[in-house]
């Protein structure tokens, strides 16, 4: 099976388009205010295709290719031990992950699975689609949700080109087994793939968001996660949520593209939360006192994206 299209190159030429149009047009504060307006007012639907969706518990496997510092590998497993915890202060990313509740068949709970790394580049440092499915389909593996994660010194098909990741399936007898790819653009691309912790690579290069663990590469990998992983959820196997056509689908959160807080437009991230002590831009609490920035999810409820704040 084909990897689906997920948070790939519609994030890249959302935000290229976008941001031609606001350089072309740079708008007064009144007029900013109704076009973010009318980002916000418009409601769309995204019809459910009556397929499996993951609920209950999900497993989350990693597999680390390339090399990743415990530091970097510690803030992407925060990241997704936050998505069930109720520990952290209000906005969360356990409030953000709760969205998918309103999605057919109840929560999505996600449990840290194996942990694989793969720090001697096995397959190369230029990789394939199908080289990520091998990567993905380990024996050990199977029955999981497995993310695939790239160092900043690995290249792979269509990164940077018309991806910044995705997400798919495989088959190992009967069971199908969900996968997810993210790459680290620190070094490739961060002006696509890290938006907005870098300037963009069109448009105003008006100054970036500070990343708010301090790591832009990475910073900009939960972003994409995030999208991917409640992507994956509802629209696991092509018969989830999903708007459009199945090989070009907009899903959960790349819908949302480009909206991380209210009064977003294009080109322009939204109101966020500012970390008083480090200048870090975020909207979500983790655990470990960890902050991170997280993209809107559509909202089954409101047929519209909601942000945390």
């Amino acid at each position: 099976m084909a990897p689906k299209y997920g948070f790939c190159f519609g994030f890249l030429m959302c935000l290229s388009s976008c941001l031609l149009v606001s350089s072309l047009v740079r708008p007064s504060m009144a007029a900013a205010r109704k076009l973010s307006a009318l980002v916000e007012e418009q409601p769309f639907p995204m019809k459910y295709h009556n397929g499996a969706l993951l609920k209950g518990n999900v497993t989350v496997n990693l597999v680390w290719y390339g090399s990743f510092s415990a530091a970097q590998r510690s803030i992407i497993v925060d990241f997704l031990e936050s998505l069930n915890s109720r520990a952290p202060p209000a906005p969360s990313v356990g409030s953000w992950w709760k969205t998918t509740e309103k999605y057919h068949g109840g929560s999505s709970a996600v449990v840290v699975g194996k942990q694989v790394l793969n720090e001697r580049y096995s397959l190369g440092k230029l990789l394939k689609t199908n080289h990520l499915k091998a990567l993905a389909s380990k024996p050990n593996l199977v029955g999981a949700v497995t993310v695939v994660l790239t160092a900043k010194d690995v290249a792979v098909d269509g990164f940077c080109m018309s991806r910044c990741g995705t997400h798919g399936w495989t088959r190992s007898g009967k069971t199908r087994s969900a996968y997810v790819w993210v790459g680290n653009s620190e070094t490739q691309c961060p002006g696509q793939c890290a938006w907005p912790f870098h300037q963009p690579i069109y448009g105003p290069q008006t100054p970036p968001l500070v990343a708010p663990n301090g790591d832009v590469g990475v910073d900009g990998m939960v972003i994409n996660l995030a999208t991917l992983l409640a992507n994956t959820v509802t629209n696991p196997f092509n018969g989830g949520y999903f708007q459009g056509p199945p090989t070009a689908p907009l899903e959960a959160v790349s819908a949302c593209t480009g909206v991380f807080g209210s009064g977003a437009y294009p080109g322009y991230p939204g109101r966020v939360l500012e970390d008083k002590s480090s200048g870090a831009s975020y909207n979500a609490h983790g655990v470990n006192g960890r902050e991170y920035l997280l993209p809107a999810m559509w909202d089954p409820q409101t047929s519209a994206c909601a942000t945390l704040v």
